[in-house]
C-alpha cells in the first residue's frame, strides 16, 4: 500500500515546483481533486493549481483585512470579543449584595442571568468560600479581618504577562476586567479582593528582573504602588 500524505493548499502550491524539478510524481488519493497528478504539466492541472493559488491569496487577503479592522476597532476604544453578561459596575454590586447575604439564585433573577454567571463573578472576586474553608469560631477576636474588595487598574504589560503565565484564578479575574485605553497603551480595571491583587503582583515578579524591559519594570512598580496606596 502506498504511503499517504495530507497536504494543505499552501503545501500543494509549494511542493509542485519541487516535484516537477526532481521528476517525481504525487497523485491525489481522494476528494474533489482525486487522481490528479500534482507534478503533471497538462492544461487541466495548470488550471487547478491557478484556482488553488487564487483561493489561497483570497484567504490571506481576508485574514489581513480582518486583522486591520480588529486593530482599528481596538485603537478607537471598542471592546472586541463577546461582551460579558454583566458590566464591571454590576459585577461589583453582585459581590456587595452577596456579601450582605443575598442568595445566588436571587441575584440571578434580579440581573436576569444564569446562576452560573453569578457564581463565576463571585469566584473571580473570591467572594465564595468552600465549606471546609469557613471559620466556625464564635470568638470575635479569632475572626480574621475581611479582605477588602477594591478596584485597581492593572497596566497592560502586566495583563499580557498574567494572561500567558498566571494561574487560573488570576486569569478568571482578568476576564471580568474592563479595558481602559490610554494615550500610551491600555490598562485593565479589576474589582477584586486585595489579596488577589497581591497575588497577581507576585505572579508578575518576572517583570522585575534584568531580563525584563524598562517599560515592564516600570509597569510592575506602578501596580505595586497602587496596591500599597489602596492598603
Amino acid at each position: 500500500m502506498a504511503d499517504q500524505l495530507f497536504l494543505s493548499t499552501a503545501d500543494i502550491l509549494a511542493l509542485r515546483p519541487v516535484l516537477i524539478r526532481r521528476g517525481l510524481h504525487l497523485r491525489v488519493e481522494s476528494g474533489l481533486l482525486s487522481s490528479i497528478g500534482l507534478a503533471s504539466d497538462d492544461p487541466g492541472t495548470h488550471l487547478m493549481v491557478n484556482v488553488l493559488a487564487a483561493v489561497l491569496e483570497f484567504q490571506r487577503d481576508m485574514i489581513s483585512e480582518n486583522t486591520r479592522e480588529g486593530v482599528a476597532a481596538e485603537a478607537s476604544g471598542k471592546t472586541l470579543g463577546r461582551p460579558g453578561a454583566l458590566d464591571p459596575d454590576q459585577a461589583a454590586k453582585v459581590v456587595e449584595a452577596f456579601g450582605e447575604g443575598t442568595a445566588v439564585k436571587a441575584l440571578a433573577r434580579q440581573h436576569r442571568v444564569d446562576p452560573k454567571t453569578i457564581r463565576r463573578i463571585l469566584d473571580a472576586a473570591g467572594a465564595r468560600e468552600l465549606p471546609e474553608q469557613l471559620d466556625i469560631s464564635t470568638d470575635p477576636e479569632q475572626q480574621p479581618e475581611p479582605d477588602p474588595v477594591i478596584t485597581l487598574d492593572l497596566p497592560g504589560l502586566l495583563t499580557d504577562h498574567l494572561l500567558a503565565g498566571g494561574d487560573e484564578t488570576i486569569r478568571t479575574a482578568l476576564a471580568s476586567g474592563r479595558t481602559i485605553h490610554r494615550s500610551q497603551g491600555h490598562s485593565l480595571r479589576i474589582t477584586a479582593p486585595l489579596e488577589l491583587h497581591r497575588t497577581a503582583l507576585q505572579q508578575a515578579a518576572a517583570l522585575t528582573t534584568d531580563t525584563a524591559s524598562s517599560a515592564e519594570r516600570k509597569a510592575h512598580h506602578v501596580y505595586a504602588t497602587r496596591i500599597t496606596a489602596a492598603t
